[in-house]
């Protein structure tokens, strides 16, 4: 391909040539003529094409907003001759990146690296890469693709902060239920004695009482999980506050997962992940939240009032911004499905109420920063 230079060559060549035959000017001729050897020279050039592969590698594929990351790119001259240096382009998020690469001998290899954007949360393509040469002079150039892209994903900044509260429990050894898995410590009830049971578990006093063999039923009692619920309709946002709101659903998650609570992260547009109790901290939580965005069409808070835990003692964390006062509404009528509920807004103004939710916890803050302070104050006694 011709470049600016290389056109504008060829044409001051056309016009030395015909200038200086009108003009019977013989130099002018041999410098037009000069001036098409050289672009002759430049075409010549091009076809010492690179044969080169490259290898692509993030490292790391994951990083939290502001962490770096790099692309390393291995180009590896795989021809018999030695390869022209070589112009390598990128597309990182939209975004170009030129790399510079030196001529290689036959079989060489080289590492180039480069940093990748990091400054916002998202999923971003890299690739596809396109690499070429040009001639000295830079008349000419040419470009070859590769196709292969790879992806960065950008987590959310996770913040200091304490889990959802879980309304506590009235049980010492926590929940139980019929349905728990027998074995633990805690104690649900009595049952009669059934063969393999052991003898030290004998309720002597109900024994006698009722004349037949009772034994103590101990169970696992049932762990508290947690459920954070992002609020992805783009109403309640202005400006950057949805960036807010995604930071603290993402810490309120990892929060539990850190101190041993399984949690489930859900978007009012109803994707979710889950991270059960023990796991170690969950990357599909974090994924899940590097790409979500903000939409006209979501059903916001509305999207509340289907929803049902599927067991209970599950404490319900709600992030928005300013909603409207029929989404805080679907969260009071729901509050009784859940062992606690905390409601988190972002966006307050200075002096600005939280809204009124029966039997919740509500906090109204302007941004995550603010929240940290806030939420710590409140939460942690």
């Amino acid at each position: 391909m011709i470049t600016r230079s290389g056109a504008a060559m060829i044409a001051a060549a056309g016009v030395l040539v015909v200038s200086g035959v009108l003009l019977d000017y013989p130099e002018m001729i041999v410098l037009g003529l000069g001036a098409a050897v050289v672009v002759a020279v430049a075409a010549g050039w091009m076809l010492a094409r690179p044969d080169v592969t490259i290898e692509r590698e993030i490292r790391p594929d994951r990083v939290a907003e502001g962490d770096p990351a790099l692309a390393v790119l291995v180009v590896t001259n795989t021809a018999r001759r030695r390869s022209p240096p070589i112009v390598a382009g990128e597309s990182v998020g939209g975004r170009h990146v030129g790399i510079a690469l030196a001529s290689l001998p036959p079989g060489g290899s080289q590492e180039a690296r480069y940093e990748l954007p990091t400054t916002r949360r998202g999923v971003f393509e890299v690739g596809p890469l396109t690499v070429g040469h040009a001639d000295p002079l830079r008349l000419m150039h040419v470009r070859r693709g590769f196709p292969s892209r790879s992806v960065l994903r950008v987590h959310p900044r996770l913040l200091p902060v304490a889990p959802l509260p879980t309304g506590g429990s009235p049980d010492v050894d926590g929940p139980t239920s019929a349905s728990a898995a027998p074995g633990g410590v805690a104690f649900h009830g009595l049952r009669e004695y059934v063969r393999g049971d052991d003898l030290r578990l004998v309720h002597w006093r109900s024994t006698a009482r009722t004349g037949t063999l009772m034994v103590r039923h101990n169970v696992v009692p049932r762990e508290p999980r947690m459920l954070v619920m992002l609020d992805t309709s783009a109403d309640p946002y202005q400006a950057d506050q949805f960036e807010d709101a995604v930071r603290i659903a993402a810490s309120l998650a990892a929060a539990a997962v850190t101190h041993g609570f399984g949690v489930e992260v859900r978007t009012t547009g109803g994707r979710h992940a889950v991270a059960e109790r023990g796991a170690a901290p969950s990357t599909a939580l974090l994924d899940l939240l590097a790409d979500v965005g903000a939409g006209p069409d979501d059903p916001g808070l509305g999207a509340l009032a289907t929803l049902v835990p599927r067991e209970g003692g599950v404490a319900l964390g709600v992030v928005t911004g300013q909603a409207p006062a029929a989404g805080t509404a679907t969260v009071s009528k729901v509050r009784a499905r859940f062992a606690m509920v905390s409601v988190i807004q972002v966006g307050a103004r200075p002096g600005q109420p939280g809204p009124v939710v029966r039997g919740a916890l509500v906090l109204n803050v302007r941004d995550s920063d603010d929240f940290v302070t806030a939420w710590n104050t409140r939460v942690v006694r």
